[in-house]
């Protein structure tokens, strides 16, 4: 399984919500922690079923928080399955459609996914769909890393507002927003806490 390092890249994204974006504002909790697991435990148990065991089964996780969210679900899948299951990750930083909670011109770390596509049923991990854009820029990164067997999408949050007739497969759940709103999700991996926010712009 592939683990990430931490490194400055992620350091620099360690900052409070106040401190990357004044201009955005806590509206409401979406999911706690114990939400956001039991949510996870529920997408790994549809992965399993959907792929008919995890065989073959490999996860990528879109940096930054799909890729932690891709660790999550191979261990659940490992621990019901019995046998490991390899995480890869898919750097697009620089293409993400949700820069705004991000702050301007992330460091994009560049190299391979990691493990072997190839022939794979390869279930993509992101934190939240919204455009498509993403989605679409990760799956051209991958189908130039080798022909899978199968791709599947699999996203905590589905925001809606889709330019692009992409859909996930798996989905944690789906909230409506409008346009001045940003679903931002923490992980204790990179931000120390577990829970998905709705924030709004400040007009």
């Amino acid at each position: 399984m592939l683990h990430s390092a931490p490194n400055a890249y992620d350091a620099a994204f360690m900052s409070s919500q106040a401190e990357r974006n004044p201009a955005v504002r806590e509206k409401v909790q979406l999911m706690s922690a114990s939400e956001i697991e039991r949510t996870l435990v529920r997408l790994a148990h549809e992965i399993i079923e959907k792929s008919n065991g995890s065989t073959d089964l490999g996860l990528v996780g879109v940096r930054r928080r799909g890729v932690p969210l891709a660790e999550r679900l191979a261990k659940t899948i490992e621990r019901i399955e019995k046998k490991p299951v390899p995480v890869g990750v898919l750097d697009i930083t620089l293409y993400r459609d949700d820069l705004s909670t991000l702050g301007p011109k992330p460091v994009v770390q560049k190299g391979d996914i990691g493990i072997p596509v190839t022939g794979k049923t390869i279930i993509l991990v992101d934190d939240v769909l919204y455009t498509g854009r993403t989605v679409r820029a990760a799956m051209d990164a991958l189908f130039r890393e080798g022909r899978p067997r199968q791709v599947r999408l699999c996203v905590l949050i589905d925001r809606g507002h889709r330019e692009l007739p992409i859909e996930a497969t798996f989905v944690g759940r789906n909230v409506q927003t409008t346009a001045q709103e940003i679903i931002e999700v923490r992980l204790k991996e990179i931000d120390r806490t577990d829970q998905v926010m709705l924030m709004e712009k400040q007009s």
